[in-house]
Parts: C-alpha cells; sequence; structure tokens
C-alpha cells in the first residue's frame, strides 16, 4: 500500500488536458520527484492482525525492531516491515496459526527467521537477534504496551539498544536513524548493559561516543 498516491488522472474530454494557453498541461511543470512510501497506518494495521494471533496462540513474542521503537513513543516513520521475536521452538505452531488465518508464510534462505506477507506488508518472525538466539528471559523482560490500540508485549528499551547496536557492521553503519531512538528512551536505558553487551562492537563503541560528545549520554571520562 502506498499512502502518498492519489486517485490516477482523468485526462479532458476529446484528449490530453491542456493550459490556458493551449499547450499541454504538463509542458510547464517539470516531474516532481517521487516521496519515499509511507507505510505507517498499513505496517501497524498489520503489526495488530499478527500480534492478536500470536497472543491467540498462547506462545511468548514481543514486538522488535522500529514498530517497536514506535510503541515506546519514538516518532519513527514506517516504511519497511514488522518484526516478531519468538522461540525458535514455537515457529512452527506460530506460522500454523498465522496460515490458519489467511497469512501467507514465505520460507527464506536464512535459518534464523520466517518471512510472511499480509495486507500488502512484510512481516519477520526472528528466532535469532543480531546473532543471538532469543530467549524466553529476553521474551519475559519486554513490557506490554499498546500498539494503535492493541496491547502486545514490546521489547524493553535497553535490549531493543543492544540489538539494534549489534546489527550494525562496516556494510550497514547509518546512525541516523539511532539517533532519535537513544535520545527518546535515554532515561529507560540502563546504558551500562548496553555497554557490556555490546562491548567488543567497534560500531556499538562509536556510536555510544558519539552519544557522549552530543551530550545525550555523560561522558566516562567525567570531562
Amino acid at each position: 500500500m502506498n499512502l502518498t498516491e492519489g486517485p490516477p488522472a482523468r485526462p479532458e474530454a476529446g484528449g490530453a488536458a491542456s493550459s490556458r494557453n493551449g499547450a499541454p498541461a504538463h509542458a510547464s511543470r517539470a516531474p516532481s520527484p517521487a516521496l519515499p512510501p509511507d507505510h505507517t497506518q498499513a505496517i501497524l494495521e498489520t503489526t495488530k492482525e499478527v500480534g492478536a494471533v500470536l497472543k491467540a496462540s498462547g506462545r511468548p513474542f514481543a514486538l522488535v525492531g522500529s514498530v517497536a521503537a514506535y510503541a515506546h513513543g519514538i516518532p519513527v516513520r514506517l516504511q519497511h516491515d514488522t518484526d516478531f521475536a519468538i522461540l525458535r521452538e514455537d515457529a512452527e505452531v506460530v506460522t500454523e496459526a498465522l496460515r490458519e488465518r489467511g497469512v501467507r508464510i514465505v520460507d527464506p534462505p536464512e535459518d534464523w527467521l520466517v518471512k510472511a506477507r499480509a495486507g500488502g506488508e512484510e512481516i519477520d518472525l526472528i528466532f535469532s537477534l543480531a546473532g543471538r538466539p532469543v530467549t524466553a528471559e529476553l521474551l519475559a523482560r519486554a513490557p506490554t504496551l499498546p500498539v494503535d490500540s492493541v496491547h502486545m508485549p514490546v521489547l524493553a528499551p535497553t535490549d531493543l539498544m543492544v540489538c539494534r547496536l549489534l546489527a550494525l557492521s562496516e556494510h550497514h553503519c547509518d546512525f541516523g536513524p539511532l539517533l532519535p531512538v537513544a535520545r527518546g528512551l535515554r532515561e529507560r536505558v540502563d546504558w551500562g548493559r548496553v555497554r557490556e553487551d555490546t562491548a567488543g562492537s567497534p560500531m556499538a563503541e562509536a556510536f555510544l561516543y558519539l552519544l557522549e560528545l552530543l551530550d545525550v549520554l555523560p561522558r566516562r571520562d567525567g570531562a
């Protein structure tokens, strides 16, 4: 679904639309650059649908990724997909429950997630976050929050930051989307545990140092 699309243009009777001076109406206008699609509401609707199925299954899960940041009150723009963390051993039960509700399951080549589609939007059911297996303890820490009126478990702020930082690499190192998340969550994050859990990751350490320079976090050297 592309929420930026409007109704198709209607040509004038008898031919192409024209301006008052007789020239084609489009001749005096440069083509407008395409806007990036905003899937926010469509992704939220899909998130609510999948979340309701997962709740009914009785299996533990948590909303993760950008939609989790949104649920924690961070004004992020949703454009790609909705992500849920589940236990690997629950994958078969969860996917069967989604199939029964008409959700199309896609078997990807990766062995750490299951992909699905509903309402035109992508869904990821993830067993491993940033190379670490999803555990019952991780899911138990997830608070229940409203996601556009439907309550569901959402990854805790500290766990969310750890996962986002560990996902950074030399091939994917965009700090831009992470800055508003870090600023918005900073008082709810155990930054000591974030540093401990991401120790040894150059990208994570660089980002945490950037937060110090921006006064989002206190500087460890006391300067």
